[in-house]
């Protein structure tokens, strides 16, 4: 008995010890390996690639710097939407253990209230639990263990800053210099870059736009040029998409196709509320086209590259970098992806970095933050691999954020020396009023209403289409473009969506279920409409 027993425990022990014995030793610049280490702690939902060449050559900036070796502890939960959730639970749990332990007061109410931007925060006796609680926190350090958030987007950085999670990094006030609107500023084209008081910081940019696979449309009269291009019926089966509750990134894609139809609306005199359905009706003809929804941004390009698909929404440098590989891959006699920003313009959107409140490793995490924004940084993001400050190993084909490196002095190291996307955007203004604070109500919509109801949903499309359309099948095109969410009742389903004291998670639960419902009920009828030629 005794032998079976030490015999489990044997084989359990390797069971638990295996994954650390498998799991690959931290990459390390070549460095002196006999002075002292330090440690960084990074989350982040970047692609190995850039966690590779950003350790390596952060340590050799640290060790010039510092004299000493550092590793970067990367984790990595999921995509930005994970890790947000991710910290936002951990927060929460280590806010309750500080009062607990403090015989500070801790419930539901408290529990919303602590993070709360809108809670006025506020020690003294006269104030309520919510508020002393809101300002007993932004005075903390209570921590996560986590030193550093390292990509994702703006929109969820924004977010950390106004509930208290960031925390100033300092970098304004050292290089005052970096943050003249020449070199980084503060917004372009309506978007925020950089938060002027230090709750995060854009690194590097990304814009906005349609792939296609040249072989998978030989066939076609004319290539994609606009968003609505990719709404013919001719797209039926063919489009990769993203789910922009997985992907920050994607779900920034479909907000600047949102803005786009609404700033055409507007220019045409019509109003913006007409706009927003005009963009929601365009996505729900995107997604009845798709072949293909993915988890990423990412292999939306591969699907593409692949011939999978014919088409689909991109990120410029994840459909550039697939671009690469493809004529690397061919050795120059194929082009298996082209990327086209789309007519009407896109947005520029910064990819920012912020350090956490209760950074175990503060020194370190302001190093790093410091190094992101300087031209050494800068330079990893665009050099191409074994140029003079470049990468090593993978040309990451990401636009930096600092406008200094679009000059003669950098242009001739970059792998798109031909490419500015402050000049790109220049015709694009986005309006943050229009959209800006619906910007997770666009996911939730996009997802209940389509993605989970895709099956009905590409039934319907198709219904219309083989019809002749949606001019043939003018009632069945009026089911089908019904909005669920009218503009005008966008702030109310916004605020339904956020748990607080008065509104549960089971609430929320049900307003979506309501949601995907509704839109299950809604193209069966459209369908039926266009079967029947109305």
């Amino acid at each position: 008995m005794i032998q079976r027993i030490a015999v489990a425990l044997l084989i359990l022990a390797l069971l638990i010890l295996l994954p650390a014995m498998l799991r690959e030793k931290p990459v390390a610049a070549d460095l002196p390996d006999d002075t002292l280490s330090d440690t960084l702690v990074v989350v982040t939902p970047h692609a190995e690639s850039i966690k590779y060449e950003f350790e390596r050559a952060f340590q050799r900036y640290y060790f010039e710097k510092f004299n000493r070796n550092i590793v970067i502890d990367w984790r990595s939960p999921g995509g930005t939407s994970d890790i947000v959730r991710y910290i936002n639970d951990r927060y929460e749990a280590s806010f309750r253990r500080y009062c607990e332990k403090n015989n500070l007061p801790w419930n539901s109410q408290i529990a919303a209230a602590f993070r709360n931007y809108k809670v006025k925060a506020d020690k003294s006796a006269q104030a309520s639990d919510e508020s002393r609680a809101r300002a007993i926190f932004l005075e903390s350090d209570v921590s996560i263990d986590i030193d550093v958030f390292f990509g994702g987007g703006t929109y969820d950085h924004a977010n950390h800053a106004r509930k208290g999670y960031a925390v100033d990094a300092g970098i304004h006030q050292r290089h005052p210099d970096w943050f003249k609107p020449e070199i980084m500023p503060e917004s372009w084209s309506g978007e925020a870059i950089c938060d002027p008081n230090g709750g995060y910081y854009g690194v590097c940019l990304a814009t906005f736009g349609i792939c296609y696979n040249p072989d998978r449309l030989k066939n076609f009269a004319q290539k994609p040029r606009r968003w609505s291009d990719l709404a013919d019926a001719a797209y039926f089966n063919t489009l990769a998409l993203a789910d922009p509750t997985k992907s920050g990134s994607i779900n920034k894609c479909f907000e600047v196709l949102i803005q786009q139809s609404m700033s055409e609306a507007v220019k045409a005199n019509r109003t913006p509320a007409e706009g927003w359905q005009d963009g929601m009706n365009l996505i729900r003809r995107l997604v009845g086209n798709s072949r293909t929804i993915s988890e990423s941004a990412g292999k939306v390009t591969r699907e593409v590259a692949s011939g999978n698909a014919a088409a689909g929404m991109a990120i410029d440098f994840y459909a550039l970098s697939e671009a690469q590989f493809a004529d690397f891959q061919t050795q120059g006699k194929a082009q298996r992806i082209v990327y086209v920003p789309p007519e009407g313009g896109s947005s520029v959107s910064a990819d920012p970095v912020q350090m956490l409140r209760g950074a175990p490793n503060r020194k370190q995490a302001e190093a790093f933050i410091e190094f992101l924004l300087s031209e050494a940084g800068q330079q990893i993001w665009q050099y191409k691999v074994n140029t003079p400050g470049g990468p090593e190993k993978y040309t990451l084909r990401r636009p930096p954020v600092r406008r200094d490196l679009y000059s003669a002095k950098h242009l001739p190291y970059m792998a798109d020396a031909d490419y500015d996307p402050y000049s790109a955007t220049l015709s694009f203004e986005y309006h943050p009023e229009w959209t800006g604070r619906y910007f997770n109500l666009i996911r939730v919509m996009i997802r209940t209403t389509m993605l989970d109801a895709a099956d009905e949903l590409q039934a319907a499309w198709k219904a219309i289409c083989d019809a002749g359309g949606a001019a043939a099948v003018p009632e069945a095109a009026a089911e089908f473009d019904r909005p669920i969410v009218p503009y005008e009742q966008a702030s109310q389903a916004a605020a339904g969506l956020s748990v607080s004291a008065k509104n549960s998670m089971q609430q929320v639960i049900q307003l979506r279920r309501s949601w995907t419902m509704r839109a299950i009920e809604q193209y069966q009828r459209a369908r039926k409409l266009a079967q029947a030629g109305r």
